[in-house]
């Protein structure tokens, strides 16, 4: 019975799961199915969750507001890069620690191995998002338990479908598909096999888009920064976390296809993001990333709209902050060309 297991999609886990360095891997119809499953596994009524404060939006309303109201589970929201805050934040009943990769959508990188030695000294697990990161960080064999993903994003690559998938040992994959207790099984996170088979012949060739999404984010990232421009990238040296990143990336994907640029101000965000759409087809305004076209997006008032406005301002998420998925359609000149054409248009630059 396809709820419980479909060969198709069984392999495909498997594939995922070879990727991330997990035993095994089993695939769910979202990002958020798959977060949510893993959170409700490895919880019960009365236990705590430290998170860290600047995540995906859908995940931080799951934790923030459903979680309490609906099972009785607290979450604390730290900064991920604040260790000690992190320890401090643990108590008895904590069972999880969770974070991302690089954290969406100001592109903080996440001390996997540091993070692992304090959620298992407390005796808890370590959960990592790395849609933003597939093979350029592996969490599993830097110490984390569960690996989980958007495969909506890059993993797909064509922003057709809505996927996920968890990965870790057998023995958890098993309670996920556990017919009286397994949030897989009860829940209805049931990827549908044709999503699963046309993600399946997309893995081949995730490492050569990796790639060219990592090579072209860091010059446009480095040309903005030459212009005195308030761009994040971690494969900046400017970038706080870029010996980190270095320390803990494979060598062969760069730094990740997603960079960020300050506008200040909500208006001028999409403003800015208007022009590029609109006059120039640079790109298109967009929640999603990891597409062959640019997609853009203004956080605070998309992907991370469910933080209340102080908890934004905490994250380090900026009113005009936008969010930049860089393409690999047309050639880099060509698109920097457009990109450079709308700064100087708004007088962002000379």
């Amino acid at each position: 019975y396809g709820r419980h297991f479909n060969p198709t999609v069984y392999v495909l886990g498997r594939q995922i799961a070879a990727y991330e360095g997990a035993q095994a891997g089993y695939c769910t119809a979202s990002g958020l199915g798959a977060i949510s499953a893993t959170l409700l596994q490895l919880c019960d009524t009365g236990d705590h969750v430290v998170a860290g404060r600047t995540i995906y939006g859908g995940t931080y309303a799951f934790l923030h507001d459903y979680l309490p109201a609906k099972a009785g589970v607290s979450t604390t929201f730290v900064d991920i890069s604040d260790l000690d805050a992190v320890e401090r934040a643990f108590t008895p009943r904590t069972r999880l620690l969770y974070c991302e990769t690089i954290s969406n959508p100001t592109l903080r990188v996440a001390d996997v191995p540091r993070l692992a030695e304090i959620a298992h000294r407390h005796g808890a697990a370590l959960v990592v998002d790395n849609t933003f990161a597939p093979l350029i960080m592996a969490p599993i064999p830097l110490g984390a338990d569960v690996v989980v993903h958007s495969l909506t994003k890059f993993m797909n690559g064509a922003s057709d479908h809505i996927a996920g998938a968890v990965c870790g040992s057998t023995e958890f994959i098993l309670r996920l598909m556990d017919l009286h207790t397994g949030s897989l099984m009860l829940l209805g996170q049931t990827m549908d096999p044709q999503v699963a088979f046309d993600i399946s012949l997309r893995l081949p060739h995730l490492g050569l888009r990796m790639a060219e999404h990592s090579r072209r984010a860091l010059e446009f990232a480095r040309r903005l920064a030459d212009l005195g421009l308030p761009v994040g990238y971690p494969g900046l040296e400017s970038h706080p976390d870029h010996a980190l990143l270095q320390q803990l990336r494979h060598p062969d994907f760069g730094c990740g296809g997603i960079f960020t640029l300050d506008l200040g101000r909500r208006e001028r965000a999409f403003e800015f993001m208007a022009k590029l759409q609109n006059e120039h087809r640079f790109g298109m305004m967009a929640v999603s990333l990891g597409y062959s076209e640019t997609l853009m997006s203004c956080s605070a008032a998309s992907t991370s709209s469910e933080l209340p406005d102080e908890e934004l301002e905490r994250a380090g998420i900026r009113p005009g902050l936008v969010r930049i998925s860089i393409g690999y359609t047309g050639s880099l000149e060509q698109r920097w060309t457009q990109l450079h054409g709308v700064l100087k248009d708004m007088s962002l630059v000379a």
